[in-house]
């Protein structure tokens, strides 16, 4: 599929190092997209990123960047659409590690940290792109949870700013839609990689917890990252150019 082969200028993955990102910035590569990848520490994960631009023949570029610092994400985004002559598609897979507590246990400082690094981070970026999104007619795609349609309890650090961001992404269909940039969302149900994957790997989600979860699932499993990045890719193609505004559950039917 080549999708994004007659893009000009490149997708912008922010938050590409962790499961989803690399899945998603992968997947642009593959359907022939150049690639714009940022990191908050962990650079060396995108290395098997830069091995698939480098086999598919396409380009790809890291940066370093703390999302909650305006500034700094101006001037990334700015790199970007300098380095690669436009950019076509806003990406955000960013977001820090959520522990899961119950809402009543949650320090306040906490969750405005929380509100900081991922509505407001969100924000930064998507307001440094839109002039770039402009020019090519492009779409901004928002990784935020599936969460937000049915709570799932002790996640309320997670589903709470995403529920910002999904409404951030409306107000942005409603307002930008006059330059032809769409905005949507995808929301993630359980996946073997990603946020559940850490919680997995830690011991918040222990077997009992996972059991239970599953049995919520009417398909009765867990998806995985490439069923996210699937999602991601179609909604920022062509393929989905009257959809703005929307919001796609990828959770085996979690929200039913």
């Amino acid at each position: 599929m080549g999708d994004f082969s007659h893009r000009s200028g490149a997708a912008l993955v922010l938050g590409a190092s962790g499961g989803l990102g690399k899945a998603t910035a992968r997947m642009f590569i593959e359907r022939g997209s150049n690639v714009g990848l940022t990191y908050f520490r962990s650079q060396s994960a995108l290395d098997e990123v830069l091995a698939t631009a480098h086999t598919h023949g396409r380009w790809a570029k890291t940066w370093q960047l703390d999302l909650s610092d305006a500034a700094s994400a101006s001037e990334v985004v700015a790199q970007v659409a300098a380095e690669f002559g436009g950019i076509h598609t806003l990406v955000y897979a960013a977001g820090p590690h959520v522990p899961m507590r119950h809402l009543s246990k949650v320090d306040p400082g906490d969750f405005q940290r929380q509100v900081v690094n991922d509505v407001a981070g969100f924000f930064n970026a998507t307001h440094a792109a839109l002039p770039h999104l402009r020019a090519t007619r492009g779409s901004v795609v928002a990784i935020t949870s599936a969460g937000t349609a049915r709570y799932p309890v002790r996640d309320g650090m997670s589903v709470g700013p995403k529920g910002a961001v999904e409404a951030l992404v409306r107000g942005i269909a409603a307002e930008e839609g006059r330059y032809g940039v769409r905005a949507n969302c995808v929301g993630p149900g359980m996946t073997t990689d990603g946020m559940a994957a850490r919680l997995i790997g830690n011991g918040e989600l222990d077997d009992r917890a996972l059991d239970v979860a599953r049995e919520r699932i009417p398909l009765g499993t867990f998806g995985d990252a490439d069923d996210i990045a699937e999602a991601v890719c179609f909604l920022a193609s062509d393929r989905a150019d009257f959809i703005s505004g929307q919001k796609l559950d990828v959770d085996g039917g979690y929200g039913v």
